[in-house]
């Protein structure tokens, strides 16, 4: 029985968040370094409009706190006490972080309540709704549920395959095989799989292995550097799991492909199939064809199906005739 996958979702802090996004999104720490371990709860960013305004019954302070041209113009029109009221009034509703956009450069009233309050100011050029944007899908990533997979990941034609199996069954001379015919290596032996959108399982090698795989009996290989980059990609959709057993351990086998069989990986029904091995069968064929197999089904062509139903078509016909 197959030990029950396990679903992960990462903490993600203001450190995290900064260190991962500081380059793309441009972001510099200018207050409140004492409070990067203040975790962030929601994958998306809030403009405190409202709660500026002295609204503060839906305010989102779960979230990135962006301030833009709008909020700054509105501060502007209010006295020096009010606005430091309403610096106090949203710095102590325990926001994950602030971040002015369009470089902006905040009041210094309000980076020496930062401080006291223990809350990280960053600013950025980016325009806001760019910094909210790639900010955004960003956090989307980084919040995403997470898993491993035990087996080896190549992209056939567009198909990513999760090749499973046990020790010594012979996954890795299957993956070298493919790769000699033009395809690409995700992962090797462990796959990092990840949901994007609540939807689509992507899969991944871990960053320090990348590029790398074991052969029993030669040891560690670099595919990029024998094989060329094309040889390697860093990520792909998982489309189909393809489990590879022993002959003798599969007494029934679908020679139809009738029945469609399906698992979870973090909740998402993916597609699986079994290939008995046993000498002198090309399983990276095999493998090859399973997944062209796959993309036929995905145009909506199942052979087995259509087969069945010209079958039952001749049967019926015959029927009608003889009656």
């Amino acid at each position: 029985m197959a030990p029950p996958r396990i679903i992960v979702r990462d903490t993600v802090t203001v450190e995290r968040f900064f260190k991962d996004q500081a380059g793309p999104l441009q972001m510099r720490l200018i207050a409140g370094a004492a409070g990067l371990s203040r975790i962030i709860r929601e994958p998306t960013v809030n403009r405190p409009g409202l709660a500026l305004a002295g609204f503060t019954k839906y305010f989102a302070g779960k979230r990135v706190q962006v301030m833009g041209n709008a909020e700054q113009h509105f501060l502007k029109t209010l006295s020096p006490e009010a606005r430091l009221e309403r610096y106090r009034m949203l710095l102590n509703h325990r926001i994950p972080c602030l971040v002015f956009g369009r470089g902006l450069k905040p009041e210094k009233d309000l980076l020496r309540i930062a401080e006291e309050t223990n809350v990280p100011v960053f600013i950025t050029p980016l325009i806001t709704m760019k910094f909210i944007n790639l900010a955004t899908l960003a956090m989307e990533q980084m919040f995403a549920p997470r898993g491993t997979e035990m087996g080896s990941m190549v992209d056939i034609l567009g198909i990513g395959v999760i090749i499973k199996g046990e020790s010594g069954i012979g996954k890795s001379e299957c993956v070298l095989a493919l790769i000699e015919r033009g395809y690409s290596l995700v992962a090797d032996d462990i796959t990092k799989v990840t949901l994007m959108d609540g939807q689509n399982v992507m899969g991944y090698s871990a960053e320090i292995t990348r590029n790398h795989m074991e052969v029993r009996g030669i040891g560690i290989v670099n595919v990029a550097a024998m094989f060329g980059v094309r040889a390697i990609r860093h990520e792909k959709e998982v489309d189909l799991i393809v489990v590879l057993r022993n002959w003798e351990d599969v007494p029934d086998v679908d020679r139809l492909g009738m029945d469609e069989k399906c698992v979870e990986i973090l909740g998402i029904p993916i597609p699986e199939i079994t290939i008995p091995v046993r000498p002198g069968r090309d399983l990276a064929r095999l493998i090859e064809v399973a997944a062209f197999q796959t993309k036929l089904k995905a145009g909506g062509h199942n052979p087995a199906r259509e087969l069945n139903e010209r079958l039952l078509a001749k049967m019926a016909h015959e029927s009608n005739r003889k009656g």
